[in-house]
């Protein structure tokens, strides 16, 4: 029997956000719009991860108008999102009011499937958002952040899909934000995923390190049913492998896969133009198309590495590089070996970074280390060792061991106060509540296109 292999485009969202910092606009996408929605894609990735911030702190658009745009234009593909969990699409745990109101509104202005992670795989910081996306019509896709530690076991991440249906997932995501995916271990995981669910499983990963197109084949012989792919023109380095190229070689395997190539490439040249733009501007660096094999031998991503090195290089001790990367694996097994996706990665890599420059372990901790080890991130993969907690909030402070989101009161009421003056829908009341600071005058600006500009006297000569 012919095995079908479903591709979730993700042009629109994670492709632009991974090569250049998400800066197309809606109206470089709507052009290949209707293109995209008859190419045969299982769903077009459209919204979520950094596109909300993006669209107001840069581009002046409001997401939400966005993501009606693309639903005016796709009528037939399903539109997915990527969802942080309890921390919405903001950088903090919100209120469970929030977090239902928010994904109330998403599945309402068009989204159809929501891929909900937590950074730390804590299943409590997913409960509330599987709970509404199921209460209010929407594809609940449970994702498993990947990574390796001597905790993050076969046993472990069944462990995690077992409860992930259990809980009323309708997918499984295996998310490798890192890029350190073998095509070894994806051939593991899916197998034995496959052997516990009849859920289908999709798999996600990045082309940093040069092993993704492998770690896909080897996915899919698995018996994985979905995989993210990007169209050519903005395919490969950070973001994921060709969609154009992975059909191709798919079906020359014997794959049946529903996607139009003749439509790709409409979108691949259109792309390719917007594409030249922020080559021109700047805006795309041709680094985000180098391989990076450090991140299989380091197993930290690629971003992560980069964000080291600025720093050694702000603080001018470039020279202590080979000693902080041997320090980030230390601090992350203190820390109880949480993957390194955002917030963890950075917060890991600045303590990894103190403790070097300081000359003395945990002499300097930066605030967000101390939330996290007294459990407002939620749950450590492994537990913490008792001295690492003591020298880093003391012996006497109190650990959180109840779900972060219990210790936080209702409030959409509060933000909808707040605001009152400038919101004018709940849409705008939630786009305050993630981002005030740059929501407040850009939904000011949206009331009156004038508020900004300072009053002046002007001079009529006649």
């Amino acid at each position: 029997m012919t095995k079908h292999v479903k591709i979730t485009d993700t042009i629109l969202r994670d492709a632009h956000q991974s090569q250049i910092a998400t800066r197309m606009t809606i109206e470089q996408m709507i052009p290949v719009l209707e293109t995209l929605d008859h190419a045969g894609f299982e769903s077009l990735e459209v919204w979520g991860g950094a596109t909300f911030d993006a669209c107001i702190r840069f581009l002046g658009e409001d997401p939400w108008e966005r993501l009606r745009t693309i639903r005016k234009h796709v009528k037939n593909t399903k539109l997915q999102m990527l969802l942080r969990g309890q921390n919405l699409l903001g950088y903090k745990h919100y209120p469970d009011d929030v977090v239902d109101a928010f994904i109330q509104k998403s599945i309402e202005n068009g989204i159809d499937v929501i891929r909900v992670f937590d950074a730390l795989n804590d299943l409590r910081n997913l409960e509330q958002s599987v709970k509404s996306i199921i209460q209010h019509g929407g594809h609940a896709q449970m994702t498993i952040c990947y990574t390796i530690s001597e905790v993050h076991t076969d046993a472990y991440y069944v462990q995690l899909v077992k409860d992930m249906e259990a809980m009323g997932a309708h997918s499984i995501c295996i998310k490798d934000m890192a890029g350190i995916l073998t095509p070894a271990r994806a051939e593991t995981l899916v197998r034995l995923i496959k052997e516990v669910t009849a859920l289908p499983i999709h798999v996600h990963t990045h082309s940093t390190s040069g092993i993704a197109e492998m770690t896909y084949l080897k996915a899919v012989e698995a018996g994985a049913d979905v995989i993210d792919t990007a169209n050519s023109s903005f395919a490969g380095g950070t973001s994921q492998p060709s969609t154009e190229s992975m059909v191709i070689a798919l079906r020359e395997l014997g794959y049946d896969i529903d996607v139009n190539l003749e439509d790709c490439q409409i979108v691949a040249d259109h792309f390719k133009a917007v594409k030249e733009t922020f080559k021109e501007s700047g805006v795309f660096n041709p680094k985000v198309l180098e391989t990076d094999p450090n991140t299989l031998i380091y197993q930290v991503p690629g971003g992560m590495l980069s964000n080291l090195l600025s720093q050694l290089k702000e603080a001018k001790q470039l020279d202590k590089y080979e000693e902080v990367l041997a320090e980030v694996p230390r601090v992350r097994a203190d820390m109880g070996y949480p993957p390194l996706v955002t917030p963890l990665s950075q917060m890991v890599g600045t303590q990894a970074v103190m403790n070097v420059l300081s000359g003395e372990r945990y002499k300097l901790i930066p605030n967000e280390i101390k939330e996290y080890v007294k459990g407002y991130y939620g749950k450590s993969p492994a537990p913490i060792a008792e001295e690492i907690v003591e020298k880093i909030v003391g012996k006497d402070a109190e650990i959180v061991t109840v779900r972060p989101a219990d210790l936080l009161q209702p409030a959409m009421a509060t933000f909808a106060k707040e605001a009152e003056a400038f919101a004018t829908t709940t849409e705008d009341v939630l786009s305050y509540a993630l981002f005030p600071q740059i929501a407040t005058p850009f939904l000011k600006k949206k009331q009156d296109p004038f508020y900004d500009v300072p009053e002046q006297i002007v001079t009529i000569v006649i």
